[in-house]
């Protein structure tokens, strides 16, 4: 929904009693394409689905026979529930039960929001539900009495109409691509919203060209983010080809930039990085949307544009975040981890970001949006971006610089940035090296500046994974980390305090699990200083 004025005006003319008899009319009695839908569904979940059990944005919620009576608990569950996508579970269960679950659920939504309201009406919101609906239109549609097609018909006519109408004033986020893929499958699939195919069209170029990195990554810098918008490009290439409609240059060359950077950034278990907001994902879902997109291409190593690097060696992946925060209007959920980076070593994880947090508590999606929540340095307690309480950013990371370069003995990265140098005075730059086995791991984190004559107190941060043992060798100075399979590694710190504290990991919208931090803390005064760490593998005996 449009924030300010243009809000007020929404909901002044959108939400007039009288306005639902301006996208009211004639619906066409059949549609002129079902477009192709890859993406399989769950079977488990469709079962669910009867018993009132909804699988939504990762969660499960339990919202009964009739959900739209029911509140959603947060934004994201909204969308979820109020976008359909869940549609594809039934279809997946395949039954008749199923099926006839799925009309009444939908001619349910029908009859209860023929009216605009703000969350579900917004044109992302539509926009998805609106595909969903006619992705799922064979199923739906397939043996349905003349009431039902014509409630489905008449509704998906008036919100078609709506989406001509608003969907060019959906916010520059991701967001962006759901609404214009609900306005091109109108303009395909529906009689008579033709127009709709050139709105769509004309919204999709200008966001690509907006929205789409040079090296391929999305510039809200989310890799889960990263993920949605590569699958609904894929979809709208596939519904173009179904209809035998010329695909814009735009898209096809936006599908063959965004695929390698999904592939770096994932892990070497096949999930995604935990970086301003994401999560690790179905791995399942990952590779469906790689395969869809049909581009072959090894994960580049750097990604200078959107911000991140890729360092990887033997069976060990080094992905750092060394970009600053997304641009205005795109910063809602990112969060203050420049710097930060995570490990794998094969299909283990062991150093970590603490996640995302998809709760309605505002305390908890703060903390796991701090810099502390990451595994980098921080400074006097303070995130090096300010987080507002409206969400977005406030004082920002104006600089980031970042070089890299490799050899025999293996990669380098270097980067710093500017986001304590107003308030400390000091910059913070971290360098890393991988040797070319994989098999060490070499950091050092230096604060430079003028930093004043006050002392000031800094925690460097390790977050392990849930699945990592650690314990302190060696007095103290030192931390034994055993993974649940091969070796294990040890961390060894030059300078500072080692504790092992205690951490959260968020890596799935539905879950919080317990794990632990190395945490490194130290005083810095005047021109600064440096740690220099490593994390090596321990031989065999």
């Amino acid at each position: 929904m449009a924030r300010g004025p243009l809000g007020t005006l929404e909901r002044l003319v959108y939400g007039n009693p009288l306005y639902r008899l301006a996208i009211e009319g004639r619906a066409p009695e059949r549609l002129a394409l079902v477009p192709p839908d890859p993406w399989s569904g769950d079977p488990d979940a469709g079962k669910a689905l009867l018993d009132g059990e909804f699988l939504l944005a990762g969660q499960w919620r339990t919202l009964g026979a009739d959900p739209w009576a029911v509140t959603p608990d947060t934004e994201r569950v909204a969308i979820a529930l109020y976008g359909f996508a869940w549609l594809s579970d039934l279809r997946a269960l395949g039954s008749s039960a199923a099926q006839e679950h799925a009309r009444t659920l939908l001619a349910s939504w029908a009859g209860r929001h023929r009216r605009w309201d703000a969350l579900t009406w917004r044109p992302d919101v539509l926009g998805r539900r609106l595909s969903n609906w006619l992705a799922g239109a064979e199923f739906l549609l397939s043996g349905a009495n003349d009431d039902f097609r014509t409630t489905f018909m008449d509704s998906l006519s008036a919100q078609a109409r709506h989406l001509g109408r608003a969907g060019r004033a959906v916010e520059p986020t991701a967001a962006a691509f759901d609404a214009i893929r609900g306005l091109i499958y109108a303009g395909l699939c529906v009689p008579g919203k033709e127009s709709l195919l050139a709105v769509g069209r004309d919204l999709l170029e200008h966001e690509i060209e907006r929205q789409i990195l040079p090296d391929g990554g999305h510039y809200q810098r989310n890799p889960s983010v990263q993920l949605g918008v590569l699958k609904v490009l894929c979809d709208l290439r596939t519904a173009l080809l179904a209809a035998k409609v010329e695909v814009p240059p735009g898209l096809l060359g936006a599908i063959d930039r965004i695929t390698p950077m999904l592939r770096s950034l994932r892990h070497g278990d096949g999930g995604l990085a935990l970086f301003n907001g994401s999560w690790e994902e179905d791995r399942r879902l990952i590779d469906t949307a790689l395969s869809q997109a049909g581009v072959r291409g090894q994960a580049p190593p750097s990604a200078p544009h959107t911000g991140y690097q890729r360092l990887a060696a033997g069976r060990t992946v080094v992905l750092a975040d060394v970009g600053g925060p997304p641009p205005k209007g795109a910063d809602g959920e990112a969060h203050a981890g420049t710097l930060s980076f995570e490990m794998s070593v094969g299909k283990q994880r062991l150093i970590v970001n603490c996640g995302s947090y998809a709760g309605n508590e505002p305390a908890w999606r703060l903390a796991m949006r701090g810099t502390a929540a990451h595994s980098t340095l921080c400074l006097e307690d303070t995130n090096s971006s300010e987080i507002q309480s409206d969400g977005r950013f406030g004082a920002r990371i104006a600089q980031v610089q970042a070089a890299r370069g490799e050899g025999e003995d293996g990669t380098w990265l270097e980067a710093d940035h500017d986001g304590y140098v107003p308030v400390f005075g000091l910059r913070h730059q971290r360098r890393l090296a991988l040797d070319a086995g994989g098999t060490q791991l070499s950091g050092e984190d230096r604060l430079m500046g003028s930093g004043g004559g006050e002392a000031r107190d800094f925690a460097l941060r390790f977050h392990l994974h849930p699945d990592v043992q650690a314990s302190l060798v060696g007095g103290g100075k030192g931390v034994l980390l055993r993974l649940p399979r091969g070796r294990g590694w040890r961390f060894e710190v030059e300078g500072g305090t080692v504790a092992l504290e205690d951490s959260l990991y968020m890596g799935s919208p539905d879950s919080k699990r317990r794990c632990e931090q190395i945490v490194v803390t130290g005083k810095v005064q005047g021109a600064g200083g440096a740690l220099r760490w490593r994390l090596g593998e321990i031989p065999k005996d």
